[in-house]
């Protein structure tokens, strides 16, 4: 049946129920459709929080009091500093949803506008997924109207040596430091050591150890190649959900091609690479994605008007010369860590000739 009007409640309707029959599709496309997104979802590293000035995570560095005594004692109490908490301070990603007047002139019935705007949401979502990722590899390129500081924190600074997150700096506090080795040039027997050094280094020598291993492309095919066929290295359940990965001791390692290049510094975005690799060593413990359950993908109204500024704030989002209507989809959340020590990287591997 055709629309009697274009009217912006028309339009809400549309796109409230197209949203919310789309919106767990939309959800799990994003979180299942990269390796990285989708570990923090298979191994329940996918936190959702119901508010805080920051993201807090609490952090246990230092062993209590314990002292050996004989009969009645005496025992000595005297209190110890043992735990603190990092910090991390909200991120905010949004997708806009947008529809033109001619678009919405030519799609002048209920059929076709939802056509159309199951469209321009899965465009949202390609664009979410794909920028998500990158950012928590850390090899997300700013785009313009954003800063270094506003995008999601990547997989380079929180496993690290010398970097401040969480407000705590590793300089002065040595138990909040990854293992992080400077791979090089190297041949396969220096790979398979690289990785096996700092796997044993972040293990307590029990189960408190990385679960996953990512790398790039490049990384990928270099491990692949330091193994022989005969070696069972496919870890089938992971297999079976349509991501590449290889087995290093019992970790499957895994192929991510938003896993960029070189290690960069605090203000450089390493670029992709067919010739270098980090590989990152992650504990889900205490590596994961905290989201606020209010803004978990969650869609915006449509404008009610043609005028005003094109601005996201209260649920709603308002226009200003644009002759169109638009939507946003928005996520409040970071990517934290607490416990540095047991997670590791390996960067600036190369293969030597």
């Amino acid at each position: 049946m055709a629309l009697a009007s274009h009217t912006p409640a028309t339009w809400d309707e549309i796109l409230s129920t197209t949203f919310h029959n789309y919106r767990k599709s939309l959800t799990d496309n994003i979180f299942n459709s990269r390796p990285l997104l989708n570990f923090y979802m298979s191994k329940g590293r996918l936190r959702t929080v119901s508010g805080g000035i920051s993201i807090v995570e609490p952090l246990i560095y230092a062993e209590g009091q314990t002292q050996a005594y004989t009969g009645a004692g005496p025992v000595l109490i005297e209190p110890q500093e043992t735990a603190t908490a990092a910090q991390f301070g909200w991120k905010q990603l949004a997708a806009t949803i947008i529809i033109d007047a001619l678009e919405e002139a030519q799609n002048n019935s209920k059929e076709m506008a939802v056509n159309l705007l199951e469209a321009k949401i899965m465009q949202a979502e390609e664009t979410l997924k794909s920028r998500l990722n990158r950012m928590l590899f850390g090899t997300y390129a700013t785009q313009v109207g954003e800063t270094a500081g506003q995008v999601f924190t990547g997989l380079p600074y929180l496993i690290d040596e010398a970097v401040v997150v969480g407000g705590i700096d590793p300089a002065t506090n040595a138990w909040w430091k990854s293992v992080v080795t400077q791979g090089g040039a190297v041949d396969a027997a220096g790979l398979e050591a690289a990785l096996r050094n700092a796997y044993n280094g972040s293990s307590d020598a029990g189960n408190d150890r990385v679960d996953s291993i990512f790398t790039n492309a490049f990384g990928f095919g270099f491990y692949e190649s330091t193994l022989t066929p005969q070696v069972r290295y496919t870890d089938t359940a992971k297999a079976n959900l349509g991501f590449q990965n290889l087995m290093f001791k019992d970790v499957p390692l895994f192929c991510d091609f938003d896993g960029g290049g070189t290690e960069h510094a605090d203000t450089a975005v390493p670029a992709l690479s067919t010739t270098s690799a980090n590989y990152y060593g992650v504990n889900s413990k205490y590596v994961g994605l905290v989201v606020h359950k209010d803004r978990n993908f969650k869609q915006s109204k449509f404008t009610e008007n043609l005028s005003g500024s094109v601005t996201q704030g209260g649920g709603s989002a308002t226009a200003s010369a644009l002759d169109a209507r638009v939507s946003f989809i928005t996520t409040f959340g970071e990517q934290t860590i607490r416990n540095r020590r047991r997670c590791f990287k390996v960067v600036n591997v190369t293969e030597t000739p």
